[in-house]
């Protein structure tokens, strides 16, 4: 499940099984909030289809909803987190070494990537602590953002193996599927600027149908 956005507040979320390629329900929002992935999944099992996994990125709070579901978190958007925080060119020596390992999260299995970020963190913990005093006499961490993702990468790490855990399920450990409709989606409607809302919102419909 994932949301894609024409505009600030006009946005579509997609609910699709991984297994058939069917788009499961779709939903038009303003803003995307966990309370609208909880209503949709709810929605789903309703109609008497049975939720084997959740595969969706990593909104605070979103995972802690769904009690008794497996959840996977998108790895290619654990990435992008990384990215933002390190940059895909860091300068430090210790940001360069996390980047490396992060980049592997798609290619390797729990046991190997959980050694890594052990590894990394017995490395550079002093460093990871360093701090100095601020213009007002405050001591204040120095790698503010190093240790922001190596936060986000511990603080995910539980549903970033869901699909090594589950084999039997064959969960899909990222959302590229969707990813996928979402951007077929969009260059189809490049061809079609200057649409109003209702008119791009029955563009959509047919897209979906389709």
């Amino acid at each position: 499940m994932d949301t894609t956005y024409f505009g600030r507040t006009f946005g579509v979320m997609v609910f699709k099984d991984s297994l058939t390629g069917q788009v499961l329900l779709k939903k038009y929002v303003k803003h995307e909030t966990n309370a609208l992935y909880l209503s949709g999944i709810e929605e789903i099992a309703m109609r008497g289809i049975a939720i084997r996994a959740i595969i969706c990125d990593g909104r605070k709070g979103l995972f802690s909803l769904f009690e008794g579901i497996p959840i996977q978190m998108c790895n290619f958007h654990q990435i992008a987190i990384i990215r933002r925080y390190l940059t895909k060119n860091p300068k430090l020596q210790a940001s360069k070494e996390l980047w490396v390992l992060v980049l592997l999260l798609t290619k390797t299995d729990k046991e190997s990537f959980e050694g890594g970020i052990n590894d990394w963190f017995n490395k550079w913990e002093y460093f990871l602590n360093e701090r100095r005093k601020d213009h007002r006499g405050k001591n204040k961490y120095i790698h503010k953002k190093l240790r922001s993702a190596y936060r986000s990468l511990r603080t995910n790490l539980p549903w970033l193996f869901t699909w090594y855990s589950n084999k039997e399920l064959d969960i899909p450990n990222t959302t590229n599927a969707i990813d996928g409709l979402f951007s077929d989606l969009k260059n189809k409607l490049r061809n079609h600027n200057g649409l109003s809302e209702e008119r791009k919102k029955k563009f959509i419909d047919e897209f979906f149908k389709a």
